[in-house]
């Protein structure tokens, strides 16, 4: 990969602009900064083809509906350079989840030019250095990318008057993210291009909202949505409450995996799909009427439940039994290799690692997610300053602002209206804008070892909630949460993640 040094820069500027008030009056004194920017050219080859492309790290202000200067979304832009005589660009939008995730996960490690190269078999990476590799796989020959920060994460700021916590919640995240697109899109001549959406995690569930707020609202259509690891109903991905049965239900399959990888399922079953298949029977057609019974189900029942379930999940009889039939995704992963003295991650179930307390129901930490973090970290802040020349004295929130979790608001309606507490779901939302736009359609990418986001719970959301599921695409791979850590599974993703934008786009 080659990159020309330094071809365009925008620093920080010196002179301020005012905000004014909503009136357009210049009496308030907090100043808005001008854009800054860092800006550089590169080419690279992606599937084969040779691309020159422009980097774009830098701010998009979001202004209010008096030109007023609300908020700075910080991107990482690739846009092909010298294209063809008329040639439409496609451009995608991506953001990692959280909420409060810097896009830094799909950033470094499968969807941007470069990535981090951390262990495909769910080993420790250790410390640093870290490998940095070119990501000649990625999609950049068939789609512009567009990587987005939230508010509060990355460089991502309020302005002016403006507070954080007027954009960190549901509602007002996903206002806040659909407004910049239709900035992006106009700031750039890009009102034309084919456009995708691509979340991750909760990102999904921000994808869902945007995308009606766009079709409904803002009157901009997409082509196509990639989700993933899905999370648009948290009935089906909320495993720590034992009152919810549907997530006993949703979360088997993807214990069935874990349990199946490290060994536990005895015997072991040649093919994982044909055993997965198997396990989403035995929840729906018996564990789900099971758990419905209650206390009323009968002796024997209860027993052939229990056993079987014991088979599905590596378990002990004994420990389902005092588990009440009811099985905790967070407290799975520490009980299955308990007599090993390890547990197993949820972001990821093929990491274990050495729980410090051996006697608690829950491991202490996840060991897929603190395995590859600091290796994500050092990758996006080594590549920002080495290949993109960003030199800002602004902090990169990597986690996000200390406070975004505590203030996040889940709320859908105004403070002063009644509202009774609900799972988190925006499928609706997505059913909307598949029914304003009949030609949107849905990629859905899922990793069978994924304890925060199952893939049975993709399906059964996507099942409910009026979505056609003729326009929905699934795809599976042999890694967790952020699949892509493995490299079969990354180069996998890729390949669908292209095969489908080529096809919407060819389908207009």
């Amino acid at each position: 990969m080659m990159k020309k040094q330094i071809i365009k820069m925008t620093f920080i500027f010196s002179s301020f602009v005012l905000a004014p008030t909503a009136w357009g009056e210049n009496e308030k004194s907090t100043p808005v900064p001008e854009l800054t920017s860092f800006v550089t050219e590169h080419r690279a080859r992606f599937n084969g083809q040779l691309i020159n492309y422009t980097a774009t790290a830098g701010e998009t202000y979001v202004r209010n509906e008096y030109g007023v200067p609300k908020a700075s979304i910080f991107t990482f832009a690739y846009t092909k350079k010298n294209l063809s005589e008329n040639e439409v660009r496609p451009v995608t939008f991506l953001w990692n989840g959280g909420p409060g995730s810097a896009s830094i996960w799909l950033h470094m490690g499968t969807y941007g030019p470069k990535r981090v190269s951390v262990p495909s078999d769910a080993d420790y990476p250790g410390p640093p250095p870290y490998q940095f590799v070119d990501s000649n796989e990625t999609i950049l020959d068939v789609t512009d990318l567009v990587f987005v920060d939230p508010v509060g994460t990355g460089f991502s700021r309020p302005l002016g008057d403006h507070d954080n916590t007027e954009f960190w919640g549901l509602n007002e995240d996903a206002q806040i993210i659909a407004e910049f697109i239709q900035t992006w899109i106009t700031e750039n001549g890009r009102w034309n291009s084919p456009r995708f959406l691509l979340g991750e995690s909760y990102g999904t569930t921000r994808a869902a909202a945007v995308a009606k707020i766009l079709e409904h609202e803002l009157m901009i259509g997409l082509n196509g949505i990639i989700f993933v690891s899905q999370a648009l109903d948290y009935q089906g991905s909320t495993p720590y409450i034992r009152d919810n049965i549907i997530a006993h239900i949703t979360y088997l399959p993807t214990m069935s995996a874990a349990a199946w990888y490290h060994g536990k399922i005895n015997p072991k079953p040649e093919s994982l799909e044909v055993f997965l298949d198997q396990s989403r029977a035995f929840a729906t057609d018996e564990l789900l009427p099971a758990l419905f019974k209650g206390s009323s189900l009968g002796t024997d029942e209860r027993r052939r439940v229990r056993d079987r379930l014991a088979y599905f999940t590596g378990l002990s009889p004994k420990y389902i039994e005092r588990a009440n039939l009811r099985i905790q995704g967070w407290r799975f992963a520490k009980e299955l290799l308990r007599d090993e003295g390890l547990a197993i991650g949820h972001a990821d179930a093929r990491y274990k690692g050495d729980d410090l307390d051996d006697l608690a129901a829950e491991a202490g930490v996840d060991f897929a997610s603190s395995a590859i973090s600091a290796a994500f970290k050092a990758a996006v802040m080594d590549y920002m300053r080495t290949d993109l020349n960003v030199n800002w004295e602004r902090k990169y929130l990597a986690p996000a602002h200390p406070e975004l979790s505590a203030n996040w608001r889940y709320r859908t309606v105004p403070d002063d209206q009644s509202w009774e507490p609900m799972f988190v779901n925006t499928a609706r939302e997505l059913s909307q804008a598949m029914r304003i736009n009949p030609d949107l359609n849905l990629l859905v990418a899922s990793g069978y070892y994924d304890l925060v986001t199952p893939f049975f719970d993709a399906e059964y959301t996507l099942n409910r909630h009026d979505i056609p599921a003729d326009r929905v695409t699934y795809t599976y791979y042999g890694g967790g949460h952020m699949m892509y850590v493995n490299e079969p599974s990354r180069r996998h993703l890729l390949n669908d993640t292209r095969e489908f934008l080529v096809q919407q786009i060819k389908n207009h």
